[in-house]
């Protein structure tokens, strides 16, 4: 019997553990290793403390809206005393003195209050709407940085990952050239300056690669932060050559319209709330209306065990009003700053709008200049890769001197670098022109 009980207390406890722990084991892996960039953005658009961060503020906002709205329903409370007399209090009466009372006495009460009207209850109730509002627009605007750091660091990754397969299939030919170069020394071609020239210059890729393995993994450390990804979790990163080309081209004759910038919607949202807060102290002289109501049992007794035998009820219904008649001009002061906080708003506003206006002039220069980087420089990898060709062959028949062959090489491997850098340069800038015009997705 024993045993039974102990496998039953056993299964529910399994039933109830086991998907607790499969669905921490399901979250913690929920991205695979091998990610793209929109599987990046979409995994720290859920896991990027800032963008968690941004959802609590809306959380703790909306928590701050209920308990101020929460002064419209009706206020109850229970209370209670008891008290006992060493002596009974005396009164004067006639010339000499009575004494009055009861030695033991106690009072329960429940009363209730519930608000008709108060300035700073309309005001929580007027502001609630853009309170709101301003917390989505915090969001979105979290979410729009996410994106773009997350873009940016994966482009970033990229770049410096082409980089070392280039410098890798530079290593190759080094490593051909140095074969090529001994065997034609051996041979008493030329002399031992040809082997030597390429050593150096396959020392030198070799540190290269060095350099460029710890920069990829310190990028990679970057990146895993803006996504919000642990730094033990291992990824690495697929993309489409065609698709990333296809990606550099937006188009430049977008006029920019600020209203687009979330920015600018949260001054404008901020400056709303402001105006508010000018009618509330603009109306701060109404009266403060409250109905309230109270339902008492009163007990006493001259002694202590027969307190609670009796009771004595009492009920009351009431209505209260408060009007602030002279506050030391308090409310004409608080017109004031409201007005001057409104008046401020309008500055940030403007300021941001000639920011904004700066930024997408700025936005769409890098990205012309860059664009037009990236057609030019495309073009070349495929010259300087015929010229490396023709020249080595040359080399290999005695046409052409080691020096030839190393600088058509140089010039092989720098339009590769130069492509790349102008590829992800042109997307990186592209993204700065998509945030400045407020087009900028954050949906994936």
């Amino acid at each position: 019997m024993k045993r039974r009980l102990f496998l039953f207390f056993v299964t529910i406890i399994c039933s109830v553990l086991l998907p607790i722990c499969l669905h921490a084991q399901a979250k913690t892996d929920s991205l695979p290793t091998a990610v793209s960039l929109p599987q990046c953005i979409s995994f720290a658009l859920k896991n990027q403390p800032s963008a968690k961060q941004a959802s609590i503020d809306e959380q703790i906002n909306e928590k701050n809206i209920g308990i101020a709205l929460a002064d419209w329903l009706p206020q109850i409370n229970a209370g209670g005393s008891a008290q006992h007399y060493f002596e009974l209090p005396q009164q004067p009466f006639n010339g000499g003195f009575i004494t009055s009372g009861v030695a033991n006495s106690s009072t329960l009460s429940l009363t209730g209050n519930q608000v008709i009207y108060n300035n700073t209850v309309a005001l929580a109730s007027r502001t609630s709407k853009y309170s709101r509002q301003y917390y989505k627009q915090n969001i979105l605007s979290t979410q729009i940085n996410v994106v773009a750091d997350v873009s940016k660091a994966f482009y970033d990754v990229l770049l410096s990952q082409r980089q070392l397969a280039i410098i890798n299939e530079d290593i190759l030919r080094l490593q051909r050239s140095l074969k090529d170069a001994y065997a034609q020394y051996q041979a008493g071609v030329v002399d031992k300056t040809d082997y030597k020239q390429a050593t150096i210059s396959l020392n030198n890729e070799l540190a290269s690669r060095k350099q460029a393995e710890e920069a990829i993994k310190s990028k990679i450390a970057y990146l895993k932060q803006v996504m919000g990804l642990t730094p033990q979790k291992p990824i690495e990163l697929v993309y489409d050559s065609t698709q990333l080309e296809r990606e550099t081209v937006i188009d430049t004759l977008q006029a920019l319209d600020v209203n687009n910038r979330v920015e600018y919607k949260q001054l404008q949202t901020q400056k709303t709330l402001d105006n508010l807060n000018v009618d509330y102290y603009r109306w701060y002289f109404l009266p403060s209306v409250s109905a309230f109501g109270s339902y008492n049992l009163g007990y006493y007794s001259p002694n202590l065990s027969d307190l609670y035998s009796r009771s004595f009820p009492n009920s009351l219904v009431g209505l209260n009003v408060s009007v602030p008649i002279f506050t030391g001009n308090k409310r004409i002061q608080n017109v004031a700053k409201a007005k001057l906080q409104v008046e401020r708003a309008d500055l940030d506003i403007e300021n941001t709008r000639n920011l904004i206006n700066t930024e997408y002039t700025q936005a769409l220069a890098g990205y012309k200049s860059s664009y037009n980087d990236y057609k030019v420089l495309r073009d070349n990898v495929a010259l300087a890769k015929d010229v490396y060709n023709v020249v080595f062959l040359q080399y290999r028949e005695g046409i052409k001197t080691y020096l030839n062959v190393i600088t058509a090489e140089s010039d092989l491997r720098t339009s590769e670098l130069n492509y790349y850098n102008a590829l992800f340069n042109v997307l990186s800038t592209k993204i700065d022109l998509q945030k400045a015009l407020g087009t900028l997705s954050v949906q994936y």
